[in-house]
């Protein structure tokens, strides 16, 4: 019998959000997290796990149990009733951690995508995807970890009869991203917890305030879909989130203002931020990545500034090795 015992598995990261689709809406993008899983016959350690983590920031990773890629792991296991395997975990850091990228999400997505692949594939990637969701608590980040591309994620339909359709948890479609239309992430020096920005949010928003995000999403999705930049430029603006958020990040208003004067649609804050993201064209994508850099130079804030591309892969498998057994 073929038993499969060791794969290696790359995840995007993603930004969340783009202004008014706050926790459901959101986008892989080309910088990774890998993640490789071997079956280990004896436990290394009493936990039954061992991992090393190389890459940028990797001595701030925890490598015990409460490592949240083998929380992943082992909830997979608990799901579907089986005991988890001893197991190795090499990790190597791509995505900046605590900065608006989804590096949670990542480890969620690997850790899940991992146990699959060394159970048996027990479940299809939809269940998958439903139970990262109820990890993360909110669908933004991890489904287009999982399935890349631009994702906007939805409820299902409450109450109705099953007996006609396989029984969903959450409706995911795709964004059509125009390839004229390049997100360009600031990522500073400094931290910004998932926690303090949720911390922020109002309990409650006006009727004003909801159609004004609901009537901005819709152009949004067509914004990204044709590259119109009058479009794009009046569906970046958010009132749920970002207008609360935005104190916690010092220098958000010169880094917007420079992003829009050096030919940025406009910027939003990528996730929970603190790292901020600008969509502009091609043409204007260089001048806004340095507009954006100088803008925060002059606040005493050192960023990391890229111009990047909607991966449209998703969580990859990149080797498989088997045994016989």
């Amino acid at each position: 019998m073929s038993v499969l015992s060791s794969v290696s598995i790359t995840v995007p990261g993603t930004t969340a959000n783009l202004g008014p689709g706050f926790d459901c809406i959101g986008a892989a993008l080309t910088l990774y997290n890998e993640f490789k899983f071997t079956r280990l016959d004896i436990p290394p350690y009493l936990e039954g796990v061992k991992i090393t983590v190389t890459g940028a920031e990797a001595e701030r990773v925890v490598t015990d149990e409460s490592n949240l890629l083998y929380q992943a792991f082992v909830k997979f296991y608990q799901h579907t009733e089986q005991t988890p395997p001893p197991v190795e975990i090499e990790i190597h850091l791509g995505v900046p951690l605590a900065r608006g990228l989804g590096s949670s999400a990542t480890a969620i997505v690997g850790g899940l995508v991992g146990a699959n692949l060394l159970a048996g594939e027990p479940l299809s990637q939809l269940e998958v995807m439903e139970l990262a969701i109820a990890l993360e608590g909110h669908p933004d980040n991890v489904v287009p970890a999982l399935l890349g591309g631009c994702r906007l994620a939805a409820t299902g339909v409450e109450g109705e009869p099953q007996r006609h359709r396989e029984h969903r948890e959450w409706e995911v479609c795709e964004v059509p991203w125009c390839e004229e239309i390049v997100p360009v992430v600031a990522i500073p020096d400094f931290e910004l917890s998932t926690k303090q920005a949720r911390q922020v949010l109002p309990t409650e928003v006006s009727r004003a305030d909801a159609i004004f995000n609901a009537a901005h999403l819709g152009l949004l999705l067509r914004g990204l879909e044709t590259g119109k930049g009058d479009w794009l430029r009046a569906a970046l603006q958010d009132r749920l989130h970002q207008p609360y958020r935005k104190a916690l990040i010092r220098g958000y208003d010169a880094v917007y203002s420079a992003a829009v004067e050096a030919g940025a649609y406009g910027m939003v804050i990528s996730g929970a931020g603190p790292t901020l993201l600008a969509l502009t064209d091609k043409a204007h994508s260089q001048a806004v990545a340095q507009a954006m850099t100088a803008a925060w130079m002059e606040e005493g804030i050192k960023p990391e500034v890229r111009s990047l591309c909607v991966d449209t892969q998703g969580a990859q498998i990149n080797s498989k090795f088997q045994t016989i057994n």
